[in-house]
């Protein structure tokens, strides 16, 4: 009898030490699970004029729910090319709807997905301390403006509505010469901010800086600049990147679209 009574005191105790071992063990997992849902990232590749207005709305998401967003600004054609090949990319913001549009029909976008979100607007921008007054395209034919900078229209799309614009004006291959390529639309506002470039065309989300003046383009010069989102095919946070998406054209996306100079569709 004592020896059974002292069997069960041992085995009394030795559940004791397990039960706490086992909960801590729960406790560690579910804290590993936390931390795991805490640092997931989105990757995000956006169009370079959307920087400033998807940088911020970036930055609400991530205090609303608690995902990180990752993003990878350039020209929207060089953007394009890189998620065809297969980069790690969840949600695509084009400023340009054809290249959205071709990765639809090459399934690296899922159709059902696309929305367009924003549409922009093209400037011609001026150094505050260039002594010319530079208001309208005709102006560009004067001696004294030497360089006018544009994106690279052949995958910039602020850069190719720059060029459709004056070529309706008539005015493309008399300044031509003039023109000098930038790599995306935020790289040719920083040559007219810093006076490298004394004139250049613009988006106008970017022309609102310190050091630049602008006139707002006709936009009946060139197609509409129809910024499009498009969640990839092969991402692996679909769920998330639609969620983003989604916050992208509610109330506090669309609020800080606008505030940024970008016209929001219906």
């Amino acid at each position: 009898m004592l020896r059974r009574a002292i069997i069960y005191a041992i085995f009394l105790q030795l559940l004791l030490i397990m039960i706490p071992a086992s909960c801590g063990l729960a406790d560690k997992q579910e804290i590993q699970k936390v931390e795991d849902d805490s640092s997931a990232e989105l990757h995000v590749a956006a169009a370079t004029g959307l920087r400033f207005a998807m940088e911020e709305i970036g930055s609400a998401f991530e205090e609303d729910t608690g995902v990180k967003v990752v993003f990878q600004f350039g020209a929207s054609g060089n953007l394009a090319q890189q998620i065809a090949g297969g980069a790690p990319v969840d949600l695509f913001c084009s400023a340009n709807a054809s290249f959205v549009d071709n990765l639809v029909s090459q399934g690296d976008v899922i159709e059902e997905s696309l929305h367009i979100f924003a549409l922009g607007r093209i400037v011609l921008a001026v150094n505050e301390e260039f002594p010319l007054e530079v208001d309208v395209f005709g102006d560009l034919l004067s001696d004294q403006v030497d360089i006018v900078v544009i994106a690279n229209p052949n995958h910039a799309p602020y850069g190719f509505a720059g060029k459709e614009a004056l070529q309706n004006e008539g005015l493309w291959d008399q300044i031509e010469d003039k023109l000098v390529y930038a790599e995306t639309v935020s790289q040719a506002m920083q040559y007219v901010q810093t006076g490298n470039a004394p004139v250049g065309i613009i988006a106008l989300s970017f022309a609102d800086v310190p050091g630049i003046k602008y006139s707002l383009i006709d936009e009946e010069l060139h197609t509409p600049l129809k910024n499009v989102l498009g969640v990839v095919s092969h991402s692996r946070k679909k769920e998330m990147a639609a969620r983003f998406a989604a916050y992208i054209r509610g109330h506090e996306g669309r609020a800080i679209l606008e505030q940024h100079r970008f016209y929001l569709p219906q």
